[in-house]
């Protein structure tokens, strides 16, 4: 995977925005040669961010940990992994849970760790198990419970994100 598949899509339009700014400030002469244009401003080669939307007081995120009152039990943390972030909202109806992770392990033992995790707590697996050619696989319990699970190995390591959406009783 290049460093661009790592970017997040703030980043990416980031890089995108700063590349434009890169192409307009060029412009072609008759002898082939870039030269700057004249009509780009100094002002235009800064880059804003837009303000991230306020979160809620019971929302909480780490990067590099699970975060704390994370529900372990709904979603355990498979055995060698490593957490990239975790993120926890127990006030959002449905309380809302996620978890990135990195392991040493094939796609598929991963996929057997949280199928065997969530059947045992009432989940049922829904049919099919890819989207494009990502390995995913979605659980239902009850009307309104839902567990969705991706991952992607590379070289050996398999990257994965969990995110549920459970009643807040569910969110232990």
């Amino acid at each position: 995977m290049t460093a661009i598949g790592y970017l997040k899509p703030a980043g990416l339009a980031a890089l995108a925005a700063v590349g434009a700014l890169v192409l307009a400030g060029c412009s072609q002469t008759l002898s082939g040669q870039a030269q700057p244009s004249p009509s780009v401003s100094a002002s235009q080669s800064a880059l804003t961010a837009s303000p991230s939307p306020s979160a809620s007081p019971n929302t909480s995120a780490t990067v590099g940990a699970v975060v704390a009152g994370f529900p372990q039990q709904l979603l355990p943390l498979m055995t060698g992994a490593t957490v990239v972030s975790s993120s926890f909202d127990k006030a959002s109806t449905p309380a809302t849970a996620a978890l990135v992770g990195t392991v040493t392990a094939p796609t598929a033992a991963v996929i057997d760790f949280y199928t065997k995790a969530l059947e045992d707590q009432g989940f049922k697996a829904v049919p099919g198990d890819k989207v494009g050619g990502v390995a995913s696989k979605d659980f239902v319990r009850g009307d309104n419970e839902t567990v969705n699970l991706s991952v992607v190995e590379a070289a050996g390591v398999a990257t994965f994100t969990i995110g549920a959406n459970v009643a807040a009783e569910s969110a232990k």
